[in-house]
């Protein structure tokens, strides 16, 4: 069983922020019929599936099928969503019980001028109305936990809006900070996405790709995890082979070996500054 299993519903975007870099694949929509084939073909490996690799989920036109989907399976979404459409689609995300949890990234409004505090504030609105879903407001632009600058509007925004004193102080000592019941912020400083194309920064690290997720994009192509971008570490499609086929592989079983080892098998992982954000996490929390 994995954690979760990433699923590339679109790997289209409605922003353009300099922190996610553009895919290289054509850009497209994932049909509902090759959606529930891939859900059928994984639904015995999670109870989780989270519905991005890159893209903007909620642009999805057929999201309330893909939702009931889910619920039909008896898996739970996660959608992590730039949060511009989160109040036009609210009536499909109050009709299913199939959202577990809604990650924000608040981050995207300090990169586009054209996001308003009106952008804030219908945002804010929606979560007030959505019932039993976790919500995590993301700050995952920081240089250091203490240095959130970068994040004042949003901050005293979110200060004023739900009544809390010296949150811009709370912060800089914490990652994570809980609003109330099932509304968290979650802070973490910005990280280089994998390239291929660029120059090695982590020769050892243990991932948690093949452990505790996969990924699936758009067209059906199998990754190890939700950072390969352009697809290239392709393990299989799951629209032509079982997930069975993928996981018995003899490349697929050297990558998860490999990591439980600390051995970094592919060069894109080699270019992974998440994977270098989470061994200096770790080495730090060995010395403490």
């Amino acid at each position: 069983m994995f954690k979760k299993i990433y699923v590339e519903i679109t790997n289209i975007c409605n922003l353009k922020c300099k922190f996610c870099p553009e895919t290289s694949r054509r850009l497209q929509f994932m049909t509902i019929e090759n959606f529930e084939e891939i859900v059928k073909r994984i639904c015995k490996f999670t109870n989780i599936i989270c519905l991005h690799v890159k893209g903007e989920p909620l642009l999805h036109n057929n999201l309330e099928d893909i939702l009931k989907t889910l619920e039909k399976y008896n898996l739970k979404a996660n959608i992590t969503t730039n949060g511009i459409l989160l109040k036009d689609k609210l009536l499909i995300i109050e009709k299913t019980k199939a959202v577990r949890q809604i990650n924000i990234s608040l981050h995207s409004s300090t990169q586009n001028e054209l996001l308003s505090k009106q952008y804030l504030k219908d945002i804010f609105e929606s979560v007030e109305k959505m019932q039993n879903v976790i919500v995590s407001y993301r700050l995952w632009n920081l240089k250091t936990i203490k240095e959130n600058d970068i994040n004042n509007e949003i901050i005293q925004e979110i200060s004023n809006y739900y009544n809390i004193e010296n949150l811009k102080e709370q912060l800089s000592q914490n990652e994570f900070f809980k609003i109330r019941d099932n509304i968290f912020i979650n802070q973490d400083t910005e990280f280089i996405w994998p390239n291929i194309e660029n120059k090695s920064i982590i020769e050892k690290g243990r991932c948690l790709a093949l452990k505790e997720q996969i990924a699936i994009l758009v067209d059906g192509t199998v990754v190890p995890c939700c950072l390969d971008n352009n697809g290239d570490i392709f393990l299989g499609n799951i629209l032509e082979e079982t997930l069975e086929e993928i996981l018995s592989k003899h490349k697929t079983i050297e990558i998860k070996k490999n990591f439980e080892n600390q051995v970094i098998t592919c060069k894109l992982c080699k270019t992974c500054g998440f994977l270098q954000r989470l061994e200096e996490k770790r080495n730090r929390g060995a010395k403490k």
